[in-house]
């Protein structure tokens, strides 16, 4: 079965267990094209598995009756090897917790472009039809310095709004979708950047007054094309898969989990697409913070950070096998549960209990979700002060006395430990990359398994607020993490027999 060929063997695809779209797409095609109304900068996996298949689903229902102009990110070569050469159609794969996968050919994509496509990108912001560009291009994509040139991806687009203001002034919305604190922001951030070097007052007064940024939370693991999902689709007879590269991020097919969230601050200048209709949640930007709030703080992230450095220190490969651990899966429970919900922002919109009921019993033991706890260990001392800092925080506005937790400071306890490189079978590991574990391992110095350590040594590690996000010493807490990190060093299977003691 070829992809460029689904739409003459649509019964073959049919048989084999794929959805396949019934619009008219050529017409679709013609209608977006002339017309357009969307258009996606960085179209990657995510953006193939989130908003490409919404979308497909959406024309499928007749609630829209135009698709998606796909923008390349930086790899514009992707554009022409996994886009045109398949007729801008893909094979979206969900990874359902159980094990079970579905299968959908998706055709929302109505035009592939590369950045660089200038002339034709021009042509389609003068189009007053254009009401959102939304855009999955990392975190990395919004950084700009004052060496970034016109060529640097955020200049041209911010050239694209200038083209527009000048043919017009049509109102628009730029919309992020990336994994990143009020991402509108910072996507505004980075527009005014280069909107600035045009000296064109009249180009600032449009941005200001006709472009709006939406803040928005985003929530779906899309890892790499996984060989495991390579080999289901090549057994069901899908040509070309050997001829594409197995090691690149892209391949005919994209495979993500089945949780996902899309949540967004309701301010579109030029009106909008009627998302919603497709499970996507528009509310006020008071209630987006708090559901990132909710996620970051409570329900996803901890559990994530949890996880992470006692599978470095467990030796274990892979999130899913974690949950496999009944000590590892039990401290996840008491994290997300006893510690974070008492004090969870709730937005209302997502109920809390069931966000993280998905967490723990579909998401993270998904067996599809090949994530590992050595990538999620990265950047720790960044990621502690938001994910636990701001719960411990919750506690002490509330007057309550946070010695008496036990497993966030179980967790920190299980950080410095981590620090030692050591895991619990004495074995050297290396430690991911963290813009502070140079400074934190001069604090331990060297530690072997055994040692005992006094408060004192580890001091200034506790008492940084930018690390905990509150200082351990000072709310009482010191004592408790150092405490755990003597019993998680006393010596081969220390770790383990520490948390079989708490949990």
């Amino acid at each position: 079965m070829k992809l460029t060929n689904v739409v003459n063997e649509k019964q073959e695809w049919l048989d084999k267990g794929y959805e396949v779209f019934s619009y008219d797409r050529e017409k679709m095609i013609k209608k977006t094209r002339k017309d357009p109304e969307w258009v996606h900068f960085g179209a990657g996996n995510l953006f193939r598995a989130f908003q490409a298949v919404f979308c497909d689903k959406l024309l499928d229902e007749g609630i829209l009756d135009k698709g998606i102009i796909a923008v390349g990110g930086r790899d514009s070569q992707a554009i022409d090897d996994y886009f045109r050469r398949f007729d801008d159609l893909h094979i979206a794969v969900t990874l359902k917790g159980n094990g079970d996968v579905t299968k959908r050919v998706v055709g929302s994509i109505a035009e592939s472009l590369k950045i660089e496509d200038k002339e034709r990108l021009q042509e389609i912001f003068e189009k007053e039809s254009l009401k959102v560009c939304s855009f999955t291009v990392t975190e990395k994509g919004y950084v700009v310095s004052d060496s970034d040139t016109s060529e640097a991806f955020m200049a041209r687009v911010t050239d694209l709004l200038h083209h527009r203001y000048l043919h017009g002034a049509y109102p628009l919305t730029l919309s992020s979708h990336d994994n990143c604190s009020h991402n509108g922001d910072v996507l505004r951030k980075a527009i005014y950047f280069f909107a600035g070097r045009y000296e064109d007052e009249g180009f600032l007064n449009y941005l200001e007054e006709k472009v709006s940024f939406p803040i928005a939370m985003i929530d779906k693991i899309t890892p790499r094309p996984n060989s495991k999902i390579a080999q289901i689709l090549e057994n069901d007879g899908v040509q070309d898969l050997k001829d594409l590269d197995p090691n690149h991020y892209m391949s005919l097919f994209v495979n993500a989990e089945e949780a996902q969230y899309l949540v967004i601050e309701d301010k579109f200048s030029n009106g909008r697409p009627l998302w919603e209709k497709g499970g996507i949640i528009f509310t006020d930007r008071e209630t987006v913070d708090k559901v990132e709030k909710m996620k970051v703080g409570t329900c996803l992230n901890p559990v994530h950070t949890a996880l992470a450095v006692y599978g470095c220190l467990l030796d274990h490969k892979l999130i899913c096998d974690e949950m496999k651990d009944e000590v590892l899966n039990k401290l996840a429970r008491h994290v997300g549960y006893d510690e974070g919900l008492p004090v969870v922002v709730d937005p209302e919109i997502l109920d809390p209990k069931a966000f993280i009921d998905t967490v723990i019993n579909d998401r993270l033991p998904n067996p599809y979700m090949p994530d590992s706890p050595f990538r999620i260990a990265m950047d720790t001392s960044q990621k502690l002060p938001v994910r636990f800092g701001e719960t411990l925080k919750a506690y002490i506005a509330r007057k309550e006395d946070i010695s008496k937790l036990t497993y966030i400071p179980l967790v920190f306890a299980g950080w410095l430990r981590y620090l030692t490189g050591i895991n619990d079978k004495g074995e050297i590991f290396e430690i991911p990359s963290d813009p502070r574990l140079e400074e934190m391992r001069n604090i331990l110095g060297d530690i072997r398994l055994g040692d005992h350590i006094d408060k004192e040594r580890i001091l200034p590690i506790l008492k940084d607020e930018s690390i905990f996000g509150v200082d351990l010493e000072e709310y009482n807490l010191s004592d408790k993490v150092t405490a755990y990190l003597n019993e998680e060093l006393q010596g081969i299977g220390a770790v383990r027999k520490t948390l079989e003691k708490y949990m």
